[in-house]
């Protein structure tokens, strides 16, 4: 699938650890703009109305990818493609990780800090959502997955701003990383055999 010499395939390990780096680094910027610009984050409640908007929303990117997935041949490949690099050395049982660690460090960042750092309305969502889509930008022929990305943000960006809540969008994105990786793992694994 990877259909690119340059592209170098990362070993377990390593993605893991790049994974908690990565969260790690994400959590450390949270904290300095929080304490330098003096933001206020967005609250994180556990209420069970709001875990259920985030596993509402989850189900609904899901479906939405696949969608995507099926109909538009250069999401296709870029998201095969990024996906390969980034999934393929992963055992199922690391999806938890790639669940938990880009979708709490993620959501805190562009979410609970950038929003209400830039503003707390439409426009924090949108400059907000475009850097998360860039996170996603690997190589320019994943454009149309970095573009999924920014949607993805602004999906989790209007819940944040409805519900003033950061439990929805961490729900959400915590169970799409995680289905996802299994949908796509699966799949994998059927064409392998």
């Amino acid at each position: 699938m990877n259909d690119s010499p340059d592209t170098k395939i990362l070993s377990r390990s390593q993605i893991l650890i790049a994974m908690a780096v990565t969260a790690l680094v994400l959590f450390g910027i949270a904290s300095i703009w929080i304490h330098l610009f003096d933001v206020h984050p967005v609250r994180f409640t556990w209420q069970l109305p709001n875990f259920g908007v985030g596993i509402a929303l989850g189900v609904l990117i899901v479906l939405l990818s696949g969608l995507i997935y099926q109909v538009w041949e250069g999401y296709r490949v870029a998201a095969d493609s990024y996906l390969e690099i980034v999934l393929k050395p992963l055992n199922m049982v690391d999806l938890i990780w790639l669940g938990l660690l880009p979708g709490m460090s993620e959501e805190i960042l562009f979410r609970g800090v950038a929003i209400p750092g830039l503003g707390m309305d439409v426009s924090a969502v949108v400059i907000s959502s475009a850097i998360f889509g860039g996170l996603h930008l690997t190589s320019l022929k994943h454009w149309p997955y970095m573009f999924w990305a920014m949607l993805v943000g602004s999906m989790l960006g209007t819940v944040t701003l409805v519900t003033g809540d950061l439990m929805p969008a961490i729900t959400a994105h915590v169970f799409t990383n995680s289905l996802s990786g299994m949908l796509w793992k699966l799949k994998w694994l059927k064409v392998a055999s």
